[in-house]
């Protein structure tokens, strides 16, 4: 078992999940902490429904199936209800702005799971309507899932999350390479990324991770050599070829 992260004060209540950027560190911690409560509680049969009554919308615009199953098992756990819009089975922003389906879906649902296309869409939901909205996956970010990753982290390693090395080998210029960065280099977590140099992340997110990285004290590079990144690593991660 990972060490353990201080108790924070964060009140996160009420607050949409797009992007990690929009997070301290101190609030991402308590959300991990929180995820490792409520896992341990559905394992020791003590979870409290704490969504008893709350109905959550899952707007897929691109399939899955570890996303899917994953929102719709963590609230069934809590107690919520789930509606699921697939690929196929919504109009969303084809007979009305965005912002308008944001609104009119925020009336009927106390929180949105959106999975689709551009970041902005996802941004734009939470703008206008008036619930939480989660960020499922779009073309640039998948926050969710390296939530999930950060507590593999925490728990299969002794070493705090600050003093742990990440490395992401393949295509680098996708939402999980980018989504990796990101929360490494909030976290304090040592990142580094073995992909062509024509494979790598957008130039100003790289900037933007090296000062947040400076800021923490960890390391943020680049490799062209797969044997010299993993030189040392805790975790090594991948994903499929897409760019």
């Amino acid at each position: 078992m990972g060490s353990n992260f201080p108790t924070s004060q964060s009140n996160l209540k009420g607050r949409s999940f797009v992007k990690l950027l929009d997070f301290t560190p101190g609030e991402i911690q308590s959300l991990l902490a929180l995820s490792k409560n409520l896992k341990d509680a559905q394992k020791a049969g003590t979870e409290k429904k704490n969504l008893q009554g709350k109905t959550i919308a899952l707007i897929f615009e691109k399939d899955s199936t570890r996303t899917r199953c994953a929102f719709e098992v963590a609230a069934l756990h809590q107690g919520a209800n789930t509606v699921y819009l697939g690929p196929e089975g919504n109009h969303i922003g084809s007979k009305e702005t965005i912002a308008d389906s944001a609104r009119v879906l925020g009336g009927m649902f106390d929180a949105i799971q959106y999975r689709g296309h551009g970041q902005v869409l996802v941004e734009t939901l939470a703008e206008y309507a008036g619930v939480p909205v989660y960020n499922g996956l779009t073309d640039e970010f998948h926050p969710t899932q390296v939530l999930a990753d950060f507590l593999t982290m925490w728990e299969c390693c002794p070493k705090p999350l600050e003093q742990q090395t990440l490395v992401y080998l393949g295509d680098g210029a996708n939402n999980m390479a980018n989504s990796l960065m990101v929360g490494a280099a909030l976290m304090g977590i040592n990142f580094r990324m073995a992909s062509p140099v024509s494979m790598r992340p957008p130039e100003k997110l790289v900037e933007t991770c090296r000062k947040m990285a400076e800021n923490n004290e960890s390391e943020l590079d680049f490799f062209a050599d797969a044997k010299e990144a993993v030189r040392g690593a805790d975790f090594l991660y991948t994903d499929v070829w897409l760019s």
